[in-house]
């Protein structure tokens, strides 16, 4: 059984592409199933817009706003066109009612705490540290295979890989950096922050993925300050 089955759907909804579900920081606690389509989940750090996660058919999303009564954590649209379903809120109230109260207090906990966990990841996004445009040769690992690829900017606290095939947020990865003049590649531990996938890059906002250093050798940080100040 489709997991849309499992749930007593309301009212079905139609989007077209790249119409607005929801807005980041708007109210509203009614949770959503993808009946056919897909959602994008983005947040918007500064002016910057950064892509949390495509979601897919029998994805359900929107359930922060009903757990915790907290405003949107996040902006909501359609990727194509998009049929969602709203699931009833009797249902949903009468399921949870169903819990102890011991039990419905963790799950509120545990959305309040991810909701911080959220808004301090996007204050390290927005960091202060100045980017410096460079086109710089490196290597990663993507699953199974070295990819060849160029930074589009750099900082000593990370930088912006160009690759039509990012990985997610939160993917960790080792990364060979070659710096000019050196014989020898910096290797360094990396996080994917965020990242941007062609379907919704632009010519200014090329795909790829934002990442910060994880690990990094004292000596390596140095010689890339020294690069940047050069």
């Amino acid at each position: 059984m489709e997991r849309s089955g499992m749930y007593n759907i309301a009212i079905e909804e139609t989007y077209n592409d790249g119409q607005t579900i929801f807005k980041e920081g708007s109210a509203g606690d009614w949770v959503y199933i993808i009946i056919s389509g897909s959602v994008e989940i983005s947040k918007t750090v500064g002016k910057e817009k950064y892509i949390i996660e495509i979601l897919k058919e029998d994805e359900v999303f929107g359930e922060l706003g009903f757990i915790g009564g907290i405003k949107r954590t996040a902006a909501a649209r359609a990727v194509g066109v998009t049929t969602l379903g709203i699931i009833d809120r009797e249902f949903l109230d009468k399921e949870f009612n169903k819990l102890s109260a011991q039990f419905r207090t963790i799950l509120v906990s545990i959305t309040y705490r991810f909701k911080k966990m959220l808004d301090r990841a996007c204050e390290y996004t927005g960091r202060t540290d100045a980017r410096t445009p460079k086109a710089l040769s490196m290597t990663f690992k993507d699953r199974e295979t070295f990819i060849r690829a160029y930074t589009g900017n750099i900082s000593t606290g990370g930088l912006f890989i160009k690759t039509e095939n990012p990985l997610g947020p939160g993917h960790h990865f080792a990364l060979n950096l070659q710096l000019p003049g050196l014989s020898k590649n910096m290797q360094i531990k990396c996080e994917v922050v965020w990242s941007r996938k062609r379907e919704t890059s632009t010519p200014e906002k090329p795909p790829g993925m934002g990442v910060k250093f994880a690990e990094i050798a004292e000596k390596d940080y140095k010689l890339i300050k020294q690069y940047l100040e050069r």
